[in-house]
This record gives C-alpha cells, sequence and structure tokens, in this order.
C-alpha cells in the first residue's frame, strides 16, 4: 500500500508537467472573431489564411457569443447544406445564454494551465475562448494540441 505522503496527486503531477505555466506561455496567435451577420466566404477565407478550425463569432457589442467550426461548415459546403453567401449565425454553434444552467470557466492569459486541462476535461471541448477576465474581449483560441505541444517542447509527456 503507497504511504500518502509520498504519492503525488493529480495536481502536484499536473504541477510538475505544467511547472508553474499560465496560459500566456502558450504565446497563441491573437484570435480572429467573426461578425455574426458576415457571409461564411469571409469566415472561411480568414480560417484559411490563419490555418484556425474555430473562430469565435461576436455580437454587435463585440461580446462572444458562439463559435464557427471550420471542418463542420467545409462538410456543410460539400454536401450542399451551406453557401458562401449564408451569414454566419445560420451556422455557428452559439454558447448558452444562461450561465446558471451551463456554468463556464474563464480563461485568461493569467490562468494556469492546469485549469485550462481541466476546462477540456469538465467541458468535453477541444478548444477555448482566452478572454480579459471580464469576457469583454477575445484574446486567443487555446487547443489541446497547444497544450500538448507546450509539454513536448518543456520535455514532458501528456
Amino acid at each position: 500500500m503507497a504511504d500518502r505522503e509520498t504519492t503525488p496527486t493529480a495536481s502536484v503531477a499536473n504541477g510538475a508537467k505544467y511547472r508553474g505555466a499560465v496560459v500566456d506561455d502558450l504565446q497563441l496567435p491573437p484570435a480572429f472573431c467573426l461578425p455574426k451577420d458576415a457571409p461564411l466566404s469571409f469566415a472561411l477565407e480568414a480560417a484559411y489564411e490563419r490555418e484556425f478550425d474555430q473562430l469565435p463569432v461576436l455580437n454587435s457589442n463585440r461580446r462572444p457569443i458562439g463559435y464557427l467550426n471550420v471542418p463542420v461548415i467545409k462538410a456543410k459546403f460539400e454536401s450542399g447544406q451551406a453557401r458562401e453567401t449564408d451569414i454566419i449565425s445560420s451556422h455557428m454553434t452559439h454558447f448558452p445564454k444562461s450561465s446558471r444552467q451551463h456554468p463556464y470557466s474563464v480563461i485568461t492569459p493569467d490562468s494556469p494551465l492546469e485549469s485550462l486541462e481541466s476546462f477540456f476535461l469538465i467541458s468535453g471541448t477541444d478548444f477555448a475562448l482566452v478572454t480579459d477576465a471580464e469576457r469583454n474581449w477575445v484574446l486567443a483560441v487555446a487547443t489541446k494540441d497547444d497544450l500538448q505541444e507546450f509539454v513536448k517542447r518543456r520535455g514532458g509527456g501528456l
């Protein structure tokens, strides 16, 4: 039987894996956000130029209201379910309107990477919007791949 004092907990193990790093240490490119009323052609052009798979969508007050999943949109084009002239809001995934029904985690540049990993596990998604603390601005999009690459660069393994 293992001694409690010598058996690392999950948080201690993650702390060693990430070595106190925060989201800002991932060195993510700035997010490219889409207005909800732009055409899909605009979104796809932006996604291909920047090699992004998820693009945050903003309302008229520039608040995040959802995202556009580029691989899903590509499949819709191929099956004839979407056209370049369709507006983004008709094909985007909307964030829940009530945080009481769907609690969320605010991921900021200062969030520990352990928190980002926990977000991925709890939410079941492959990406997170990195915002300021008040969620007024989308600063970047972090993915599970970004997290894995960070650990590889640091000489660890997931």
